[in-house]
């Protein structure tokens, strides 16, 4: 049972990936989550909360300063990037607003593994997404309202009280829970990250069955402005890292933070209160940031090692 838990944990792109496929082929193995969608994302952020370590949190909290230029980071350089994909992209208001959404949403909690992969440093990681996410019911309506207003009208309370509800509710609870589980900790650790990787590939793939017509109009021209969004946003995070004189491991988990984002927040801020077509940005962001990130985490593990084979 455990193996299996680690086999589903581990595979969050391929599953991501054949998700996204199955919904395009067959949209009707997706549609029937419509009304569960939100709930999906909560047990994500409850899963989260289960498995955060209160210790590399603290040990993290002690370097504000480095954790105030990787927030300045990520709520300026990907809405940014988000909104020039929206104003410069030539896409109707409602895939447009998607591509601000995607921008303006959190750091992926997914970036913790890959940092941890890539051989960066994982507790700063974990601080910048957690804190990230405790600010988005917040920053997130804030920022969508601010920069997606030239596309459609943004309701800012509305989305704010489901960010409150589907990320910072569950994650309190989620962390609240780890301190009654006891021995039982342990295995919640194995079963959460599973049930978060389910809850992810059924969240995109739901929003790419509920666009399979839109995909075969303007697909390939979406899916080519989440390709530049991404590898921008993992080129401008390291070189932002750079400016702040970050070591090596922390300019990569900077870059990985950055480049990755909670598509999974923006897809279901996106269905519960847009259009189904404003969820495609994210759902193809979610799909394809989780492979790219994942091939970079490879090479980096094969480059770090090299590194210490060759050094004497």
């Amino acid at each position: 049972m455990r193996t299996l838990l680690r086999l589903i944990a581990n595979s969050l792109a391929p599953l991501t990936l054949a998700g996204a496929i199955a919904a395009y082929l067959e949209p009707g193995l997706f549609l029937v989550f419509k009304d569960v969608f939100l709930w999906l994302f909560a047990a994500t952020m409850f899963a989260l909360g289960v498995v955060l370590e209160p210790a590399d949190l603290q040990d993290t909290l002690g370097r504000p300063r480095a954790i105030l230029a990787g927030m300045t980071a990520q709520y300026t350089l990907m809405p940014l990037l988000g909104f020039a994909a929206a104003t410069f992209g030539g896409l109707p208001p409602a895939l447009a607003l998607g591509f601000v959404i995607v921008g303006c949403a959190p750091g992926a909690m997914a970036s913790n593994v890959i940092v941890y992969l890539a051989g960066g440093a994982v507790a700063y990681s974990i601080a910048l997404t957690t804190l990230s996410t405790l600010l988005s019911p917040l920053l997130t309506p804030l920022l969508v309202q601010w920069l997606g207003s030239a596309f459609l009208d943004i309701p800012f309370w509305p989305m704010m009280q489901t960010i409150l509800m589907t990320v910072v509710a569950p994650l309190v609870a989620g962390m609240g829970l780890r301190q009654i589980l006891g021995k039982q900790l342990m295995l919640a650790r194995e079963i959460a990250p599973a049930v978060a990787t389910i809850a992810i590939v059924v969240i995109c793939s739901y929003a790419v069955a509920a666009n399979q017509t839109r995909l075969a109009e303007v697909g390939m021209q979406v899916f080519l402005l989440v390709v530049l969004v991404n590898a921008l946003g993992y080129v401008l995070g390291w070189q932002a890292a750079r400016w702040f004189g970050f070591d090596a491991r922390h300019r990569l988990t900077l870059a990985i933070e950055i480049g990755m984002q909670n598509a999974g927040l923006g897809v279901a801020l996106a269905l519960r209160h847009f259009e189904p077509e404003t969820a495609l940005p994210g759902a193809l962001f979610a799909v394809w940031c989780i492979i790219t990130s994942a091939g970079a985490a490879g090479y980096f593990r094969r480059t770090t090692r090299r590194a210490a084979v060759l050094t004497p």
